[in-house]
């Protein structure tokens, strides 16, 4: 038993030590992002800008794909008991709202935290244990500033924008097997579609997206910062920081929820 409580409290601690780690780290971001700019250190553009062809451009094809799929599949599913009641043609507001409240941002959030989340972790992980941060900093520059702002700027702009994509595509594929397979007059569904919507729906799924952002980002770039071990510990950095990216932008998206849910 006092193995087992000894075990607990220092999983307990270990917890709050890198929870903490994190929010210095996510506050050093913020400095080299917003203040550090006003005392003269420019923002690194283009590095920036090739961050965001990695994030987005890059996700794109994925993210169509897996969201059009996705769009039939809660299509088909939600019509066969939406037939049940003579309902059918609701299944364009079911659609669409579960897509912008819901599966557009946590979808495209777990596709974006498997193939940018390892990325970041695997190439500064492998960056960390060959000594190139140390050669950062003996050059007298900032591994925050060099490496992380370019990274939290570009998810930070690009997966809001994948999330508006996600949102359309799954609507689309909806609406093609809405229109095309279960029958509802075109007009119809688009009428449903748009009349379910509100503002609310739109603003909450859009803040999630930029939470989400930053989750990735922050757990990705400080697992690779304390990676160690050599090429097996940036495996195990990797794959440790894709769960736990994971489950907070799943325990995150239930607080938000429920915060829209119940306060708004």
């Amino acid at each position: 038993m006092g193995f087992a409580q000894t075990a607990v409290g220092q999983s307990i601690t270990r917890f709050f030590e890198h929870l903490s780690s994190i929010y210095y780290l996510f506050m050093d971001t913020l400095y080299w992002m917003v203040a550090a700019p006003l005392k003269g250190h420019r923002l690194r553009v283009r590095a920036t800008i090739g961050q965001m062809v990695e994030v987005g451009v890059q996700s794109l094809f994925i993210v169509v794909l897996i969201s059009f799929f996705l769009g039939v599949i809660l299509c088909m599913q939600t019509a066969y008991q939406m037939e049940r009641f003579g309902a059918t043609q609701y299944v364009a507001s079911l659609v669409s709202v579960a897509f912008v409240r819901e599966l557009g941002p946590l979808m495209t959030a777990l596709v974006i935290t498997g193939r940018v989340g390892a990325a970041f972790t695997a190439e500064l992980g492998t960056m960390n244990v060959s000594e190139e941060i140390l050669a950062l900093e003996t050059m007298a520059l900032n591994p925050v500033r060099f490496l992380i702002v370019p990274r939290f700027l570009a998810i930070f702009i690009m997966l809001p924008m994948l999330t508006i994509v996600a949102d359309v595509m799954g609507m689309l594929g909806g609406y093609i097997i809405g229109v095309g397979s279960l029958n509802i007059p075109a007009h119809l569904y688009l009428k449903r579609t748009f009349d379910a919507l509100v503002l609310k729906d739109i603003f909450s799924g859009l803040l999630k997206s930029f939470i989400f952002a930053m989750i990735i980002v922050m757990i990705g770039c400080y697992r690779a910062f304390i990676v160690e071990g050599g090429a097996a510990g940036v495996g195990r950095s990797t794959m440790i920081s894709v769960v736990h990216s994971m489950v907070t932008i799943i325990i995150a998206d239930l607080i938000l929820t429920a915060f829209f849910y119940f306060l708004l």
